[in-house]
């Protein structure tokens, strides 16, 4: 195969998973609740934290950024809080292994009412279902971004999104949609003069 219809076939693939994304009403339903669930944290003062491994920690850092600097327009900062810091993560993994690295932070900073989202393209991230427990051990909600069939950790989320696609590109792919999505509607409820 040459390269031109290489690109061409890698571009109908991630188009192909998007329209099976989209032709789910679920997921658009899912999308607006979480949007909604996301505004409750903030307005009841409560923060949101992200966290996923390689390209979905990369993600999980680029939603918070958006909230806690803006997406759009100028608007009040947002408290996000991405589980990345490299400090923190060689600390707890020399010391605890890497399977704590989320769980931890969670544990220390998170509160009732919060929410973290957690985010796997396998679903089978040992230390996001980690975290997932250790968010539900302290009455924090919750919210799955995942893909394949959800994985482990579709069972220790209250509400997630199973994102269609074979290989983790294609799922990145419409995980950063979503996230972006996310951003876009609490704006949007929150900020109604920005729009």
């Amino acid at each position: 195969m040459d390269i031109l219809k290489s690109i061409q076939s890698s571009l109908s693939d991630a188009q192909d998973a998007l329209n099976q994304f989209i032709n789910n009403p679920d997921n658009i339903r899912i999308v607006a609740e979480t949007a909604s669930l996301i505004c409750d944290v903030f307005g009841k003062q409560g923060k949101v934290f992200t966290c996923g491994n390689g390209g979905s920690l990369c993600d999980a850092v680029h939603f918070a950024e958006e909230c806690t600097g803006r997406f759009r327009e100028d608007r009040d900062p947002l408290p996000a809080i991405a589980l990345s810091d490299a400090g923190h993560i060689t600390c707890t993994a020399n010391d605890y292994g890497f399977a704590e690295i989320f769980a931890r932070p969670v544990l220390a900073l998170g509160q009732p009412g919060d929410l973290l989202i957690a985010i796997s393209t396998s679903g089978n991230s040992e230390n996001v279902v980690r975290a997932a427990k250790a968010a539900q051990s302290k009455d924090i909600h919750v919210f799955g971004l995942l893909g394949k069939d959800g994985g482990q950790l579709s069972q220790q989320c209250d509400s997630c999104l199973i994102v269609p696609g074979k290989t983790a590109d294609r799922i990145q792919e419409i995980h950063i949609k979503v996230l972006h999505i996310l951003i876009e509607q609490v704006e949007r409820i929150m900020f109604p003069e920005n729009y």
